[in-house]
């Protein structure tokens, strides 16, 4: 064959750097676009955030919060503050420990958590910096107490690095081996001996700190208590073997293995709750992060409006002082400078859009679960991302991008906007129910129930058909393990 020229003509979808810039902002969380923005703006010098020149003339409405006005007119932030569950410990939730079960134990007089701050302000009419006690971490802690204790300097030394090797609930899960691996050669310390501080450690406040797994650190636990207390022994024995049956509240089975009565068996068990499993946490120090909500959804006579929030836009605009210089440059310098220009003004542009697609899609969900608002869960209606898409006009993966990390605040709460979208289930009457609503339902059967006889996944089902929604057992069932409620049998031993 002889070489020939061809000319084909054909189609193809390209995303310009503008269009793949718009795409990934609007996929971002709030700290993260802050994040993005503040990289950007400090390799474009026309840039700049509006608290950086607060008393700079603003012609032309450049800044962000000027392009924002029409979608933030109303975003007026309510005070009320979205609503949480908590839920007691659980075995899983001690892996860091070495936890050996996925069945809940509810200890609910241990500390797992503290979240206490102060500050200072004025007083007697003097003005007083803002102040936050710097809490004390676990090693520290720990590290006072080891000063003040009489240890040799070698195992100060093996003390030191044990303290330093602990997790953030107080465990030590590297193991002895590890510990020695990382010792100075020059102390010469043995599996032994660093067995024998750490050891000496656990008697440390909080008491159980440095233990290898959950059963070391509960017997440390018990063995501090006086040993003419009632059941003590039972409870070594049972923290010592039988930590899955009392995970599940069998004490019939209990009292069968240790030979022991069931009265006996039950005052164990709550003298064993009453100890701490991650007695570290109560020192941790890792910050409580916050979700400021993108959208607010307020009650506005018989509708509900939605707003922007207006201290989450990111206020960004262009450099006057810089913009001014363009003019007046030459050369390769004018070209450049005209080129971040432009990139400032595509980026101003891409926040804008990510702005007005946010708030569309927000009121697009709102007016679809309007329903949710006024009633709360078990109202919520079936929605999935193709019927949001085609009302606002929009492709599905755009929804998911803008409704992935943003959240919507509301009366009842605030919601990541995922939070709104659910399958369907066929009802009686030819609609059909969400799935949200039917674990809200299911929840609320089951917080109704007799706890000596709790309703099975069959009754269940049987009184969801009777509301005329029908769904089957193995559905229930699926809802419910969601909801992480136990069965109906392990409920029974619960209650």
């Amino acid at each position: 064959m002889k070489p020939a020229l061809q000319f084909r003509l054909h189609q193809q979808l390209t995303l310009t750097p503008q269009l793949q810039q718009a795409i990934r902002l609007l996929q971002l969380s709030q700290l993260e676009l802050e994040a993005e923005l503040r990289q950007i703006a400090e390799s474009n010098p026309l840039l700049e955030f509006a608290e950086e020149n607060e008393d700079a003339e603003n012609p032309g409405g450049d800044a962000i919060e000027a392009d924002y006005a029409d979608v933030t007119s109303s975003a007026a932030a309510p005070g009320s503050e979205g609503e949480g569950e908590g839920g007691g410990d659980t075995l899983s939730e001690w892996t860091d420990g070495g936890g050996v079960a996925e069945t809940p134990i509810d200890f609910s007089s241990s500390n797992s958590s503290v979240g206490n701050s102060s500050s200072a302000g004025s007083h007697s009419g003097e003005d007083f910096e803002p102040q936050s006690a710097i809490p004390e971490t676990l090693q520290q802690h720990l590290l006072w107490q080891l000063n003040m204790a009489s240890f040799t300097p070698r195992q100060h030394g093996i003390a030191v690095v044990l303290i330093d090797a602990l997790n953030a609930a107080g465990y030590l899960t590297e193991g002895l081996e590890a510990i020695l691996a990382v010792l100075p050669a020059e102390l010469g310390a043995g599996i032994e001996e660093i067995d024998a501080v750490r050891r000496r450690l656990q008697g440390f406040d909080p008491i159980g700190v440095g233990s290898l797994d959950l059963h070391d650190c509960l017997r440390v636990q018990l063995e501090q208590f006086d040993p003419d207390t009632p059941q003590r022994e039972l409870a070594l024995r049972i923290v010592d073997s039988e930590l899955e049956l009392l995970a599940r509240n069998d004490i019939a089975r209990l009292a069968r293995r240790l030979h022991a009565s069931e009265d006996d068996v039950a005052a164990a068990a709550v003298l064993i709750r009453s100890l701490d499993p991650r007695p570290g946490a109560a020192l941790d120090t890792t910050p409580v992060e916050y979700v400021a909500p993108d959208v607010y959804a307020v009650r506005d006579g018989s509708r509900w409006r939605v707003s922007l929030n207006a201290d989450c836009l990111p206020r960004l605009g262009l450099n006057q002082h810089y913009c001014g210089l363009i003019a007046q440059a030459r050369g390769e310098d004018a070209s450049w400078m005209r080129g971040q220009l432009q990139e400032a003004r595509w980026l101003i542009k891409s926040l804008e859009s990510r702005a007005e697609t946010l708030l569309k899609v927000a009121e697009a969900i709102v007016r679809r679960q309007s329903a949710f608002l006024d009633y709360g869960p078990e109202a919520m209606h079936p929605l999935v991302l193709r019927e949001v898409a085609e009302e606002v006009g929009m492709h599905e993966s755009t929804i998911s991008r803008v409704t992935t990390r943003k959240y919507l605040h509301t009366p009842r709460g605030t919601f990541e906007l995922k939070y709104f979208f659910s399958s369907g289930v066929s009802t009686e009457d030819g609609g059909s129910a969400s799935a949200t609503a039917i674990q809200a339902m299911l929840r609320k059967l089951i917080d109704a129930e007799d706890p000596r006889k709790p309703l099975s996944d069959q009754a269940l089902a049987d009184e969801l058909q009777r509301k005329g929604i029908q769904v089957a057992r193995r559905t229930v069932a699926k809802y419910r393990e969601g909801l992480r409620i136990p069965s109906s049998s392990e409920r029974q031993r619960l209650s």
